[in-house]
C-alpha cells in the first residue's frame, strides 16, 4: 500500500491478530473429545427414578436420578428422592423399565441405595474424591424435569464446603461444581474426565447460578458398601461438634504433625463420650489412634461401626501442649449429632 493512500480500518489488520478459532481448536476438540468420552463410559449406567409415597392426601409421585454401581443392580441415588418410597420405577439408558427396591437409607449423608431388578446392566466405578483439584472438568448425567440423560458440564468450583442435609446433618468435604443442576439431578453422578465417578448431585441454590453441590464419592462409597452388607449406616459418636481449620506451619513443624490442618472442637454435649473425656472447646484433634486428622472426614473416618465401643487415644493440642485423651465412642443414635453437625 503506498504511504500516501488512506489506510482502510481492517486492510492489514488480519494478518497481525491471531485466528483465534484456529488457535482454541485443537483445544476446543480435546474438551469436547474428554467430555464425550466420560459421557459414552458412565451413561449406560445412569438411571431415571420414579417414585410414589402415600400420604395422608392419597399418594404423591417424585423423580430424580440414580446410577448403578455393581452389575447385579445396585443403584446410588439421594435419600430424598428414594427415601420412604412405597414404589420404585427405574428407566435405564436402553429405554427398560424396572422395578426398584430400597435396600438402605441415610438421610443423615443424603444418601440411599436401591436394588433394580433388571439383568445385563451397564455400571461405572468410583473415583477418588480426595484427590480432585479445584478446575478441573466435572461432568453431570441425570434427568432435570424429567428429561432423561442431560449431559451439563463445568468445572470443579471449590472443595471443603459444608452443607446441611435433609436431616439437618452437616455435610462436610462437598463438592461445589458449576456444572448446571436442576430440579430431577438430584441423585445422578457427576464425574471427571476419565469417567470415575467423583460425586454425588445432591443441591442447587435456586436464586444463584453457577452454586450447585455433589456428596464426595468417598463418603457416598461408604456408605453404599455400608448399605448393602447391613442395609444401615453405623457410626460411632463423640457428642462434639467442629471443624476443619488451618495449623500454623511453625505449630505443624514443632509437634511432627502430618499435615497443617486439624479439626478444632467448637461445641460439646454434656455427658458424651467427647466431654466424659476432658476434651474442651479450642481443642485441636491432630490424631485419632495415632492415625493424623488433618480433616473433618478424618475424624468422621475413625468413627466407623469398628470404633463403636472401643478405647480411642485421641490427640490434642492445648494451649501449646500436645495432649493424649482416651474416650469410648458409643453408637450413634438416629437425630444424636456427630462432628461438624
Amino acid at each position: 500500500m503506498p504511504l500516501d493512500e488512506p489506510r482502510r480500518r481492517g486492510d492489514d489488520d488480519r494478518a497481525s491478530l491471531p485466528d483465534a478459532a484456529a488457535d482454541d481448536g485443537p483445544l476446543a476438540d480435546a474438551y469436547s473429545r474428554a467430555v464425550t468420552r466420560a459421557v459414552d463410559a458412565v451413561a449406560p449406567a445412569v438411571a431415571h427414578v420414579r417414585v410414589e409415597r402415600a400420604t395422608g392426601r392419597g399418594r404423591r409421585e417424585g423423580s430424580g436420578s440414580g446410577f448403578l454401581i455393581t452389575p447385579d443392580g445396585y443403584l446410588v441415588t439421594n435419600s430424598h428422592v428414594a427415601g420412604g418410597a412405597d414404589a420404585i420405577d427405574v428407566t435405564l439408558h436402553d429405554g427398560r423399565r424396572a422395578s426398584g427396591t430400597i435396600v438402605g437409607d441415610d438421610p443423615d449423608s443424603d444418601l440411599a441405595l436401591v436394588k433394580v431388578a433388571a439383568d445385563d446392566l451397564a455400571w461405572c466405578r468410583f473415583g477418588d474424591s480426595s484427590s480432585l483439584r479445584v478446575g478441573q472438568i466435572a461432568i453431570a448425567i441425570g434427568s432435570p424435569y424429567g428429561f432423561q440423560h442431560t449431559v451439563t458440564a463445568g468445572i470443579v468450583s471449590a472443595l471443603g464446603r459444608s452443607m446441611r442435609g435433609r436431616s439437618g446433618r452437616l455435610l462436610d468435604n462437598v463438592i461445589q461444581t458449576d456444572a448446571p443442576l436442576n430440579a430431577g439431578n438430584s441423585g445422578g453422578p457427576l464425574v471427571d474426565s476419565r469417567g470415575l465417578v467423583i460425586g454425588v448431585n445432591t443441591a442447587v441454590i435456586l436464586p444463584a447460578q453457577g452454586l450447585c453441590f455433589a456428596i464426595a464419592s468417598s463418603l457416598a462409597e461408604q456408605v453404599a458398601i455400608a448399605l448393602i452388607r447391613e442395609g444401615r449406616v453405623r457410626r460411632a459418636w463423640l457428642g462434639l461438634g467442629g471443624q476443619t481449620v488451618p495449623v500454623a506451619r511453625r505449630v505443624a513443624l514443632h509437634f511432627a504433625l502430618a499435615s497443617d490442618a486439624a479439626v478444632r472442637v467448637d461445641s460439646l454435649e454434656r455427658g458424651a463420650p467427647a466431654a466424659s473425656a476432658g476434651l474442651e472447646r479450642g481443642d485441636l484433634i491432630v490424631a485419632v489412634d495415632g492415625a493424623p486428622v488433618a480433616s473433618i472426614d478424618d475424624l468422621l473416618r475413625a468413627l466407623d461401626a469398628g470404633a463403636i465401643g472401643r478405647t480411642l487415644a485421641i490427640d490434642v493440642l492445648r494451649h501449646g501442649r500436645r495432649s493424649t485423651l482416651e474416650l469410648v465412642p458409643v453408637e450413634r443414635a438416629s437425630g444424636s449429632r456427630e462432628p461438624g453437625s
